[in-house]
């Protein structure tokens, strides 16, 4: 609400296209209202096929203030679909600004540039059967169904995009790791490790969330139970010190 008060008059994303993998929540919902007080013309979807408020993705796009493809309980290619729609701006090459948690939208621009780069080489296109890996395997489908149709697509989306902020564990790593072998095509910006997000998230947000969903979830005391948390992470420790808290021998 402040950087709505204080830069909404300004516009500083006016003409900037920002796209967001982010769950689609009413946390989200007030993100995205936000980016588009200050400007931006906004896509998004959901990165979790789990998490998402259908009612708040509902509101959100009944406002027009972002296109939103997004909805509880999607399938694998259905996700990926989504992503595709979402990072797919129409009258535009790509977003100029990427906002991505678990890096799913990064990684699929990264493999589809690869991808087309052997196109052109030698006409090869991704072969789905040649991974078990049932996410991996949409990964495939999507861009061997995508390269024909547009030779250069993901390749020009790269070249657009400006920067990425990525906000899970996971997806930070993949980063480095990228980032150390010369592959990372555009800054990133690591919002995981800000202490908004590694204590408030990770350590006090699960420490209130997990206690609280296996309770809605099963309706049985945690008191007297045994409670095994695999990691001892920020997240993990947060969940061992809920379980404790509510009498578990964790």
């Amino acid at each position: 609400m402040a950087a709505r008060k204080e830069y909404g008059p300004g516009q500083p994303f006016k003409g900037l296209n920002i796209n967001g993998s982010l769950h689609m929540t009413i946390q989200t919902g007030v993100l995205i209202e936000t980016l588009s007080a200050l400007g931006a013309k906004v896509r998004w979807c959901s990165c979790n096929i789990f998490s998402t408020q259908d009612h708040a993705a509902a509101a959100i796009a009944k406002a027009g203030t972002s296109t939103v493809f997004a909805w509880k309980g999607e399938t694998l290619p259905e996700y990926w679909w989504c992503t595709e729609q979402m990072m797919t701006v129409p009258g535009a090459d790509g977003c100029d600004q990427l906002v991505d948690d678990g890096g799913d939208a990064t990684l699929l621009m990264h493999k589809g540039k690869e991808f087309e780069e052997k196109y052109a080489k030698d006409g090869s296109l991704p072969d789905p059967a040649s991974t078990t890996n049932a996410e991996y395997k949409c990964i495939l489908q999507l861009l061997k169904d995508s390269i024909p149709a547009d030779k250069t697509k993901y390749t020009r989306m790269a070249a657009k995009c400006k920067g990425v902020s990525e906000e899970t564990t996971t997806g930070v790593h993949r980063l480095r790791e990228m980032a150390a072998k010369g592959e990372l095509l555009f800054p990133a910006i690591n919002v995981n490790d800000c202490v908004t997000k590694s204590k408030f998230d990770n350590v006090y947000g699960c420490r209130h969330s997990l206690p609280d969903s296996i309770m809605r979830a099963t309706d049985v005391m945690i008191g007297g139970k045994r409670a095994l948390v695999a990691g001892y992470g920020d997240v993990g420790k947060g969940c061992a010190f809920a379980m404790r808290g509510a009498g578990a021998a964790c």
